[in-house]
């Protein structure tokens, strides 16, 4: 029985795609997890229609699981309902043909059969606060920086990870080459291939940029409605590592993959429009800060140390603040400075908005922009004073902040936090807490190759 997507999701696009790309027989079907990892199925041509008309069921369960995919019990979704399957759409505007594969793409998101939304899925939680701005009269607009490395798939002579060899020459370099153009050139074939891949999926990617790091690099993806940009996103990793195994290359989206280097940020651009477009956040006509952003940023910080296992939620991601390179943990902000955790670009008036610097690519982008949203609008709606912008290097002020100082802290902070029960949902909130305790505990019992090296048969 064909029924309405819950998605809104329309036939038309199902037929343009169909009609343009008559050569494609695969399709891949991505859900994502709440670790922002993409599960699914491969699907044949011939199912695609059924996907549009009547969705397509996978088990709920996917959102039990730690990043190996295995069920974890205390999160609700593991055979909470006899291991059924929950019915997932479509997200408009997502179909797209990936030519370096040869499939097609489509994301899609989770309800219960009478079409309500699977409230452990993380979208649903972006969505519900993107309507709650809506009602009140705000269109949240943002974009994410990507980055990440390019790590070959032999490893060096001592057994480690190594930068991988350029696309284009085949030679490896160990400079850091920051902003180096020529460092592009050397990439080209393999940044050809994703901006072609965005071409088809309607992925509006802009620069690429050689990072502050050997084999480390940087997209930039266009401003937009903060729903989409978040899909944009999860899409621009899902090419970035289809690419790179094009070229022999594996791309690494730990936010901290080498401790001596620099780490890998996702950084949200956020503001609010009105209704008709403009932008909330635009300076006064004095040409000063608007009193709608501080509090926005006021907001943010406010609420940032509950929300520092989404921005760093790995055992991995808390390494990233462990050096201070453009890595603030911390609830700083200012002006054109990128020590801070929310900084204020120098953009002209009227794209007046803020950066939140702290989360590592690691993240999933739709919590993420979830609590980034739901402190801007707390902030907003209580109008929270931000306190004085940092000055200079805030890495070397004396500021305190009330922030988890491990792994473990962040665990036990959002766990208590009722914040960000009613930003996640219960439903989130209880199985996000219980699969990065799982995590922990896993690892707490890893004895790792460092430890035997230290103490093995010193101490």
């Amino acid at each position: 029985m064909k029924v309405k997507s819950p998605t809104g999701v329309e036939l038309d696009e199902l037929r343009v795609f169909l009609d343009k790309y008559p050569e494609v027989q695969g399709i891949d079907v991505v859900l994502n997890d709440c670790h922002g990892i993409g599960r699914g199925k491969i699907i044949r041509r011939h199912e695609l229609e059924a996907l549009y008309t009547t969705g397509r069921p996978i088990p709920a369960s996917m959102f039990g699981q730690d990043v190996a995919g295995d069920d974890v019990d205390g999160t609700g979704t593991v055979l909470f309902d006899g291991g059924g399957d929950k019915r997932c759409w479509p997200i408009p505007g997502t179909l797209g043909f990936v030519p370096h594969t040869g499939r097609g793409l489509v994301l899609v998101t989770m309800f219960e059969g009478d079409g309500s939304a699977f409230s452990a899925d993380p979208r649903h939680a972006l969505v519900r606060w993107v309507e709650t701005a809506r009602a009140q009269g705000y269109s949240p607009m943002g974009a994410f920086e990507l980055e990440f490395y390019l790590v070959d798939k032999e490893r060096d002579a001592r057994g480690l990870p190594q930068p991988a060899r350029y696309a284009l020459s085949g030679r490896r370099s160990l400079n850091r080459n920051t902003m180096s153009v020529d460092e592009l050139d050397e990439m080209a074939p393999f940044f050809e291939m994703i901006y072609e891949g965005a071409a088809h999926l309607g992925l509006p990617l802009e620069s690429a940029i050689s990072e502050y790091a050997v084999g480390q690099y940087e997209l930039t993806i266009r401003y937009r409605d903060l729903l989409r940009a978040a899909d944009d996103l999860i899409i621009a990793k899902r090419l970035v590592r289809s690419a790179a195994r094009r070229f022999g290359m594996e791309a690494c989206f730990m936010a901290k993959p080498f401790g001596q280097e620099a780490g890998s940020g996702m950084h949200l651009h956020l503001s609010l429009n009105d209704r008709d477009g403009g932008n909330l956040f635009a300076d006064t006509a004095q040409g000063e800060l608007n009193p709608l952003l501080l509090h926005a940023i006021g907001g943010v910080r406010h609420t940032i140390g509950d929300t520092m296992l989404v921005l760093a939620p790995f055992l991995n991601s808390w390494r990233r603040f462990a050096s201070v390179s453009y890595s603030p943990a911390s609830d700083t902000w200012g002006f054109e400075n990128r020590t801070v955790a929310i900084r204020v670009p120098n953009t002209s008036g009227p794209a007046r908005h803020f950066e939140h610097r702290v989360a590592g690519v690691d993240a999933n982008p739709y919590l993420v922009a979830a609590v980034t949203l739901a402190g801007t609008l707390k902030g907003i709606d209580e109008g929270i004073d931000p306190g004085p912008a940092a000055q200079g290097n805030s890495y070397d002020s004396d500021h305190v902040a009330d922030l988890p100082r491990s792994w473990l802290d962040a665990i036990d902070r959002l766990d208590a936090s009722t914040f960000m029960r009613e930003v996640l949902g219960p439903s989130i909130h209880q199985g996000f807490v219980a699969v990065k305790r799982a995590e922990y505990q896993r690892l707490a019992l890893m004895v790792t190759e460092v430890e035997w090296d230290l103490y093995g048969f010193t101490v």
